[in-house]
């Protein structure tokens, strides 16, 4: 076994992983500490960190992957990081402090970061390993359905984020494409039932048919798809299947090292883990019992680290769920309580046949939730009230109709 070693005296960190939670953290911690960690950043997938929101444009044709790539390669040599692509990390020495990579390498370090985000989940169905079933997660998959030729149909199950950007990027390809999502409403987990219903009919304006409360329960064909069956009785005819049906965190690491895993490796408010020397951020991590899954809150866990670790002082006390995409060419924001149930008031301004909603969920004064779609400005403002908890009584009018005042937020 060959292991690397390293004869510099500043304090080796190893971050497994090389997506966005990953290339935030360095830069965070670079800017912060230049100079105090010698960092190694190993990722598995053969090329540097890209942007995973952009992943649909890059299938709908509009960008290709070098426009997503999140930094450069000098980037990295200038911060003077080593990053390993195309390495694998198969386990974790916690005693020894040493990681083994699968080419039979290892590497010794003193502070781990896991960033090993998360994968796309299937269905348990049957069929769910013939020819012609697919997820939508990275690079590689896109590669796969831009193969997919504008004859061919294409039947996507899941309505959330990923979902409606997996349709919306083959429907801009040209393929027949069908959406099937087993609850009542699309993005359900980011929006009520009024904007829901806006957002379907702005989809399907896009060449998307939406079907809902369609439980997929089998997949057919002989050697490859050819349709899918639905708990209801029909029937849909398919010659590719895209799951997108949620993700599961890349904790099998953490877990065979003997780490304390739940959903994802749990963490404290220092984004520790039951292991000195070890901390997760990003959608890998379970802070408080919560997986969050989105950027933002990854973003936010990989400031916190490297404040941490540039000696600053700094918790992690968990993040306001938001999402501000254009989530099928259609710009939708989404914050904290967006329904409104029980004392709560809500303000609603809504134009259906311009695809504008906006609504305002307060509670004694304060802004706790918000839905916009179609327009989304002040969108940034609204996300900063809601985290800030201020009084909003003199501004309700100005919040409804355009961006907060300055002197509010």
């Amino acid at each position: 076994m060959t292991v690397l070693q390293d004869c510099r005296s500043r304090e080796k960190l190893v971050v497994v992983g090389a997506g966005m939670a990953a290339t935030r953290f360095v830069e965070e911690l670079t800017n912060r500490a230049p100079g105090r960690y010698d960092i190694l950043v190993i990722g598995d997938e053969p090329r540097l960190a890209y942007n995973r929101v952009l992943l649909s444009s890059v299938l709908a044709g509009e960008l290709s992957v070098d426009d997503i790539e999140l930094k450069p390669s000098q980037w990295w040599r200038a911060a003077g990081v080593e990053v390993l692509s195309g390495r694998k990390v198969i386990k974790i020495d916690a005693a020894a402090r040493r990681l083994l990579l699968d080419n039979g390498e290892s590497v010794d370090y003193s502070k781990v970061a896991l960033a090993t985000g998360s994968r796309a989940a299937r269905l348990p169905i049957e069929g769910a390993d013939l020819k012609g079933v697919h997820v939508f997660r990275d690079v590689e998959d896109v590669d796969a359905l831009s193969r997919l030729g504008k004859e061919m149909r294409a039947l996507v199950i899941g309505g959330g984020l990923l979902g409606l950007e997996a349709a919306y990027g083959l429907a801009r390809r040209g393929v027949d494409v069908t959406l099937a999502h087993v609850m009542d409403r699309l993005m359900e987990r980011q929006l009520d039932a009024v904007g829901a219903d806006i957002l379907r009919r702005l989809v399907e304006e896009k060449g998307v048919r939406v079907l809902l409360n369609a439980n997929a329960t089998r997949i057919n064909g002989s050697g490859r798809v050819e349709n899918v069956e639905f708990a209801d009785g029909q029937t849909i005819p398919a010659d590719a299947v895209i799951f997108a049906v949620g993700i599961q965190p890349n904790a099998e690491l953490a877990r065979q090292a003997g780490l304390d895993v739940g959903r994802g490796v749990k963490v404290d408010d220092g984004l520790k883990t039951s292991e000195p020397g070890v901390f997760a951020i990003g959608e890998c991590a379970e802070h408080r019992g919560v997986c969050y899954g989105l950027v933002e809150p990854a973003y936010e866990q990989g400031r916190v680290l490297a404040m941490r670790l540039a000696g600053e002082d700094a918790s992690y006390g968990g993040s306001v769920v938001s999402t501000n995409l254009k989530v099928s060419g259609v710009r939708v924001f989404s914050a904290g309580d967006y329904l409104g149930e029980g004392d709560a008031r809500r303000i609603v301004c809504k134009d259906p046949r311009m695809g504008i909603y906006r609504k305002l969920v307060v509670r004694d004064d304060r802004l706790v939730g918000a839905i916009l779609i179609g327009d989304t400005s002040g969108a940034a403002d609204l996300l900063d009230l809601i985290r800030s908890g201020a009084d909003i009584s003199s501004q309700r009018d100005e919040l409804m109709f355009g961006p907060p005042m300055q002197e509010a937020a």
